[in-house]
């Protein structure tokens, strides 16, 4: 279908802005930039904690959402930003954890893990294994239970959730019950070209070269693309992961991995909800307040993990 108005109308603002390509930017340009569309209501939740937990490189921001909803303990959910690995913090994904907090009624931390190029693979993946680590052990400080724990992300955010839940499957490390991924990207290694990567390569707000541009910034090498902890396609056993639900975009260049990815978790037997949203770009959950389409994918995902709460309440 068309790019539904609403999106459009984003599209349109976005290139009325004049900047030059934004892989011709610099990291710090481009963080400063106003090319990316930041909400400025704010949705009201019960209360919001800036704290720091213990990361591999020192201490990490985080940013804990409780529900309006008083009680002793609520499920968790430990959110990873989009951004490329090297833009996005607290503030700009701020709109997206207070609507799942309240969606799912539940205690949602945002991890401010390293960017890259300051901070190279592997520095994200190992701070966003730490920080669920921690924040299982150290339930209580939080008022989380520790068996109702998800993870959760948009885009590279979500790419790192990916591959959290796999790392904790391997190293019987800790466990998560269900995961929120909005648009990974999952294929960045894999050698033949998806045909949603060359249809939408340009003019929707991520580009094929602006993937190209993060992927440099985050790599120390092309050679680390294989490895499926930038890869997640190639991980091999998907078998006994959580269930999960992936939300793709119509005019995403990340579309076809990301569904790709939901049908080899189908295939290994794991519950999963794939939903495309037409219409659309990659993005447009955090520019939900401007896109209506973004605050029906947070409704979708809230749904999700209240019902994986449920039922873990249960067993």
């Amino acid at each position: 279908m068309p790019v539904e108005p609403k999106s459009k109308f984003v599209l349109e603002q976005i290139n009325a802005l004049g900047m030059p390509p934004l892989e011709t930017l610099t990291a710090e340009q481009l963080r400063a930039s106003q090319a990316i569309p930041r909400n400025e209501d704010v949705e009201p939740v019960g209360k919001v904690e800036d704290r720091t937990i213990p990361g591999p490189g020192g201490e990490l921001k985080v940013r804990v959402y409780y529900p309006k909803e008083e009680q002793t303990s609520y499920p968790g959910l430990v959110y990873f930003h989009g951004g490329g690995w090297v833009i996005g913090d607290l503030d700009s994904h701020d709109s997206v954890c207070r609507a799942l907090t309240n969606h799912a009624n539940c205690v949602t931390i945002s991890v401010d893990y390293r960017l890259a190029p300051e901070n190279k693979f592997p520095a994200a993946v190992d701070d966003a294994y730490a920080s669920v680590q921690y924040i299982q052990e150290h339930a209580e400080e939080f008022q989380i239970d520790p068996s109702r724990i998800a993870v959760g992300g948009d885009s590279a955010g979500a790419t790192l959730s990916v591959v959290v839940t796999n790392l904790a499957k391997q190293d019987n490390g800790p466990k998560i019950c269900y995961q929120v991924l909005f648009y990974p990207s999952t294929a960045a290694g894999v050698s033949t070209p998806t045909a949603s990567s060359i249809e939408n390569a340009e003019g929707y707000f991520l580009t094929g070269d602006l993937i190209k541009w993060f992927m440099r910034c985050y790599l120390n090498n092309n050679e680390e693309k294989l490895s499926p902890l930038v890869t997640p396609m190639f991980f091999e056993d998907l078998t006994g992961l959580p269930p999960a639900i992936v939300i793709t975009a119509e005019y995403d260049p990340l579309r076809d991995e990301g569904e790709a990815y939901a049908e080899k978790l189908k295939e290994a037997g794991v519950e999963v909800d794939c939903i495309r949203y037409d219409g659309t770009f990659h993005g447009f959950v955090s520019m939900s307040q401007l896109i209506d389409l973004g605050k029906d994918a947070l409704e979708q995902a809230g749904k999700g993990l209240a019902e994986a709460f449920s039922k873990t309440l249960t067993k």
